[in-house]
């Protein structure tokens, strides 16, 4: 409880292992603050009631079935015990960013890669990075479910798809510009449903994605509010719709239940196979280096 502190942008560990070039690493958890856990503490604290009155009933149940810690940062092999025998989903800790292709990859391995730092406790509201609270408290509860994980994997398998299909790729330019399209598509799909996602639960529009059940303001917001849109899931929507990080979302979309989610991810490895997400409406995300070739590297290997 004394350690140097593992707050994000101000992990001297953190900064080590990126310049030593490790992306997945160990959780050193005897280097987290006093800070850091209280940071943890607060933040449960008071997202808690908002979770037990919007959160999808399978999230509330992996919450309980995962026992978070509502005091002190959970450690990531107590986590991984308790996932295991749920749905063989692992949390698997990062030093920082990674790239698309590798971070659809391991969840096709049922590995989710998992940030160790926490926001400042002085700023617990927003922060454009992911942090422990984020992907634990956020993500990981819903890694419980079968159902659910199972999305995860296959949306893994899409991205490999999306690899082979750029091999095949003879043209060069040409094979740039359409797994451009298709990592742009699968970004917004991913946020759209797993960070973002609201859903039909026994007559009810309750809350699974990541992003909002980590958001103490945006998870009150998109269920209450009548500020903005809320439509049925519509994957030629999602696809070509731009979405920004730094602010409330104007819009979200609701699938019925996970079975319509998994078949959502069917149809898009589908319309991937035909062609059809070649072009996408422009706008965000932008598509760095990085996750491009992250892609690319099945064609780039010869």
């Amino acid at each position: 409880m004394n350690g140097g502190g593992l707050t994000t942008t101000k992990a001297p560990f953190i900064e080590n292992a990126i310049q030593a070039g490790k992306r997945f690493i160990d959780q050193p958890y005897e280097l987290y603050s006093v800070d850091n856990h209280n940071a943890w503490r607060q933040l449960y604290e008071r997202i808690k009631p908002r979770w037990e009155r919007y959160a999808h009933h399978k999230f509330l149940e992996g919450v309980n079935n995962l026992a978070l810690d509502p005091i002190a940062i959970p450690r990531l092999e107590d986590i991984n015990q308790f996932l295991a025998p749920l749905s063989g989903f692992k949390a698997k800790g990062v030093s920082g960013y990674v790239p698309a292709y590798i971070f659809f990859d391991a969840l096709r391995q049922r590995e989710f890669p998992t940030t160790i730092t926490i926001r400042d406790l002085n700023n617990l509201d927003y922060l454009p990075e992911p942090d422990i609270f984020h992907d634990v408290a956020g993500h990981v509860p819903m890694h419980t479910d079968r159902q659910f994980s199972d999305v995860l994997v296959r949306l893994g398998e899409v991205a490999r798809t999306a690899a082979n299909l750029a091999a095949e790729t003879k043209d060069t330019a040409e094979r740039v510009r359409r797994t451009e399209n298709i990592i742009k598509a699968m970004a917004r799909f991913f946020w759209f449903t797993i960070e973002f996602g609201l859903i039909r639960d026994k007559d009810k529009l309750k809350v699974y994605g990541s992003g909002l059940l980590s958001s103490f303001g945006e998870l009150a917001h998109v269920v209450e509010s009548s500020e903005f849109h809320r439509h049925p899931f519509q994957l030629e929507w999602v696809v070509n719709q731009y979405f920004e990080i730094d602010h409330f979302q104007p819009l979200l979309f609701i699938v019925d239940s996970f079975d319509h989610l998994y078949s959502e991810v069917d149809r898009f490895e589908q319309w991937m196979l035909e062609g059809r997400l070649n072009v996408v409406s422009p706008g965000e995300p932008l598509v760095n280096e990085e996750d491009l070739k992250s892609f690319l590297h099945l064609a780039d290997s010869g």
